[in-house]
């Protein structure tokens, strides 16, 4: 089994054709259908089947390509890690980053990187954890910063706390509500979730149980700190979301903070990697970056 098949399998799988991968790997179709075969007749099984519609992997196929992921994000990792040890600044690092990391960290950590490696190219995915967790396992993913799961991670990963994190109620300005100090004071109006979960209209009523006030009327979800900006902005909506909006100059342009007395905590920011094997030296390098942007602004709030 060589590097070169499992980059040929795992090619064709994502385009989906032999004409498009072998375009992508820049090789022609009758090589390329010689080096799934060799791989085939290796494993003694299928990977794909062909159809009208072109290339469906095997659940044979499935399998294998878990492991073949891994393999082929390892072997680059390998490489690059013994690169950048005698002084390469080449490579590639990938990260997933809700949208607190990307507006307190990445600002002040990306600059930082890019002067340390300035060949290396950064890839990256404004998301969840649970929509790369998946990537994270194989190794397509270096490392995820954004809020702590509420469910405890599977030993594979290691979780590290980065700063605690609270919210704000927003609205737009010339809110008629806007100079309300409680929440008892916002009952009547009406509210968006920021929540991109099943039970996030659920978790948003429970900050109004702790504090003995009934569920609020909830007429949207925003699943995008696009989506909940553009509908406070321009509605009487308001808002339960992170203080960092308050704090990022085009945001508090866009919306009015109601500072009310109760506390409104938020999920702690934290870094998520796999435990089995470290990161690339230029990986390690810009999750310190991250932990140097975390702590200035832990000291700042």
């Amino acid at each position: 089994m060589k590097l070169n098949q499992l980059r040929t399998a795992l090619t064709v799988a994502e385009k989906g054709s032999l004409r498009a991968a072998a375009r992508e790997l820049g090789m022609s179709q009758p090589a390329l259908t010689h080096n799934i075969g060799e791989l085939e007749r290796e494993l003694g099984a299928a990977l794909f089947e062909r159809r009208s519609h072109g290339m469906t992997l095997t659940p044979v196929g499935e399998l294998f390509l878990r492991r073949a992921k891994v393999i082929a994000n390892e072997s680059r990792r390998a490489k690059e890690e013994v690169a950048q040890f005698l002084g390469s600044d080449q490579g590639e690092v990938v990260v997933c980053l809700s949208i607190v990391a990307h507006l307190v960290l990445l600002p002040i950590a990306w600059p930082l990187f890019q002067a340390r490696f300035p060949g290396a190219r950064l890839r990256v995915i404004e998301g969840s954890l649970p929509a790369v967790e998946s990537r994270l396992r194989d190794g397509s993913v270096d490392f995820f910063i954004g809020p702590a799961p509420d469910t405890d991670l599977s030993r594979e990963f290691v979780l590290e706390h980065l700063f605690d994190n609270t919210r704000v109620v927003y609205a737009r300005y010339g809110h008629p509500l806007a100079q309300a100090r409680s929440l008892a004071e916002l009952t009547e109006a009406r509210w968006i979730t920021t929540a991109a979960t099943d039970n996030a209209e659920e978790k948003f009523a429970e900050v109004f149980a702790q504090h003995g006030l009934p569920a609020p009327l909830v007429v949207a979800q925003a699943e995008s700190m696009l989506t909940m900006v553009m509908m406070v902005m321009s509605s009487d909506v308001l808002a339960i979301s992170l203080r960092q909006y308050n704090e990022l100059p085009l945001t508090r342009s866009a919306l009015q903070a109601i500072e009310v007395k109760e506390a409104l905590p938020a999920p702690k920011v934290v870094i998520i990697r796999r435990a089995a094997l470290p990161l690339t030296p230029a990986a390690e390098y810009l999750a310190d970056m991250f932990r140097r942007a975390s702590s200035n602004y832990t000291k700042s709030v």
